[in-house]
């Protein structure tokens, strides 16, 4: 990789990864952007999210095959509603609008668009008027996803419509000349069914994309990467024993032998038991790893504090800091890597753009402006499901690669309100008791994600012939493919009723356990 730009915030801006065919997806809000990008990924095919009013210039310099405008939860009419660089629309690769994406391309290109009278919102059924590329397989009738208040009105000149709903006459356009399609519809999300066809049809038909982003190709190039950018230096690896890290560590090691430090920190804020398990899990894998308690450091960082933003940035700095004790009486450091991935760039920043920061993640946002090291992020343009690809490939085992995501900034988001060393030790038992259950029923392998939580509030109830009034525990277990969107996990009343009543038995201080029936969106998975 050639010279890094560092932004005010210290992040890296990488370029695509070299020589693959790229859709560059413009993201004006919507919050199925992720959606999408992870749909190409599907397809064996690079894609990468930039803020809807990125540069002409700018989206170039990516050599996309083409490009997809999101939706967004704005008016072309209201005063600050995203906008697109016009020059976009001249660049001569294909252009695929979707919902707010198609509204654009309308306004910009001479037609017009119809503020809202009729609001469509849930299935509908597409008749295609039209042979295209972008419907060829489809049926003559499809159901699909509608979610607009605005719509097109006036076609801009050299467009026709392709399909309608009953209530949508221009459902889906195009100029073929120009190779210009909108979408009036969601594609990206599960209730179109035949949404990933439809994609398949942008993607490798009109823009001919090869199907080159696969586990091979990206353990290659990640390894080049690093060896390229590193050279001759020494890294220390920040691991966790979770899957991002432990691939990390593991690519690393491929990548520039000899030259890692794996590290540990043990903020005492890990699950019970979790030290043991990641020396166990790194000695399988004949990865040196040196453990350092830290513990001490982070209680007293977090002594008072309540706000969950404010949580991560003083986890965030503590780590750090951890790391440079760790290392002081070591050979020189000169690269900190961590297993940052592309959803937490995403989550953690609004890129300039139009969505919203959801939360701050402790390695994104987090981080002291004083870093003693140079980051190395070599996960970074990855996603969850596609980091477990890539640890296949290096070789770690299913039982590694299958545990569940766990937070970098550990039970402190788990905690909610402050965090004590008394509520840490509370909720730790409660959590080994839940994940105990999942496993010994079958349930840990059919959930993507599954823990307690100790919130802020307590409860009365009564054990025994007496009264008490004690604190509530939540738990939660989701299913997803990447964790950028999931739904609740419909675990058998039977263990549910067994995890509660272990709790409340085995667990004093805690006299009520629920469970959260809340999808992402529009909750997130964590809590906090």
């Amino acid at each position: 990789m050639s010279d890094v730009e560092l932004r005010a915030d210290r992040r890296p801006v990488d370029p695509a990864p070299p020589g693959h065919d790229t859709i560059v997806i413009l993201d004006f809000g919507s919050q199925y952007t992720q959606l999408i990008a992870r749909r190409v990924r599907a397809l064996q095919v690079l894609s990468l999210v930039l803020p809807g009013d990125t540069p002409a210039a700018r989206v170039l310099e990516l050599r996309p095959r083409g490009l997809v405008l999101s939706g967004g939860p704005a008016s072309v009419y209201a005063d600050r509603a995203p906008r697109l660089d016009p020059a976009i629309l001249e660049c001569g690769v294909p252009v695929l609008g979707i919902c707010y994406g198609q509204q654009l391309l309308a306004q910009n290109l001479g037609g017009r668009v119809r503020p809202g009278t009729v609001r469509e919102f849930g299935p509908a059924t597409l008749r295609q008027l039209h042979p295209s590329p972008l419907t060829d397989g489809l049926e003559p009738e499809e159901t699909v996803w509608m979610s607009h208040g605005d719509g097109v009105d006036e076609l801009p000149a050299g467009f026709r419509a392709l399909a309608a709903t009953d209530d949508c006459p221009h459902a889906a356009i195009e100029d073929p000349e120009r190779r210009i399609f909108g979408l009036q519809f969601h594609p990206e999300v599960v209730h179109t069914p035949h949404g990933e066809r439809l994609l398949a049809n942008f993607v490798l038909g009109v823009c001919g994309c090869r199907q080159d982003w696969t586990p091979r190709n990206m353990v290659a190039e990640h390894v080049a990467r690093i060896r390229e950018r590193v050279g001759q230096e020494r890294v220390l690896a920040a691991v966790s024993g979770g899957v991002d890290s432990t691939v990390l560590a593991a690519l690393l090691a491929r990548a520039v032998p000899g030259q890692v430090e794996s590290l540990l920190v043990d903020s005492g804020l890990l699950r019970a038991g979790e030290v043991e398990l990641v020396r166990g899990l790194f000695a399988e894998l004949g990865i040196p790893l040196r453990v350092h308690d830290a513990s001490g450091r982070f209680l007293a960082a977090l002594d008072g504090v309540v706000d969950p933003e404010e949580k991560r940035r003083k986890i965030g700095h503590a780590f750090v800091r951890a790391f440079e004790e760790a290392v002081a009486n070591l050979e020189p450091v000169r690269f900190l890597a961590q297993g940052t991935l592309y959803p937490d760039v995403i989550e953690s920043s609004v890129h300039g753009g139009h969505s919203t920061t959801i939360k701050t993640h402790h390695n994104v946002g987090g981080l002291p402006e004083d870093l003693a090291f140079e980051l190395l992020e070599p996960l970074r343009d990855l996603y969850k499901d596609e980091v477990r690809i890539l640890g296949a490939e290096l070789g770690i085992g299913k039982a590694a690669l299958g545990r569940h995501p766990f937070p970098g900034p550990g039970l402190a988001v788990r905690v909610l309100g402050e965090v004590t060393l008394e509520r840490l030790e509370l909720l730790r038992k409660c959590d080994t008791i839940f994940i105990e259950e999942l496993q010994t029923s079958g349930w840990y392998d059919r959930v993507w994600q599954a823990f307690a939580v100790l919130l802020p509030v307590q409860s009365v109830g009564v054990m025994g012939d007496g009264r008490t009034y004690e604190n509530v525990v939540a738990l939660r277990a989701v299913s997803s493919v990447d964790g950028m969107t999931a739904d609740w996990s419909r675990l058998p009343h039977e263990l549910l009723s067994r995890v509660a009543s272990r709790i409340t038995n085995r667990v004093r201080g805690v006299n009520r356990v629920v469970y959260d029936v809340s999808s992402k969106p529009p909750s997130t998975i964590e809590w906090e």
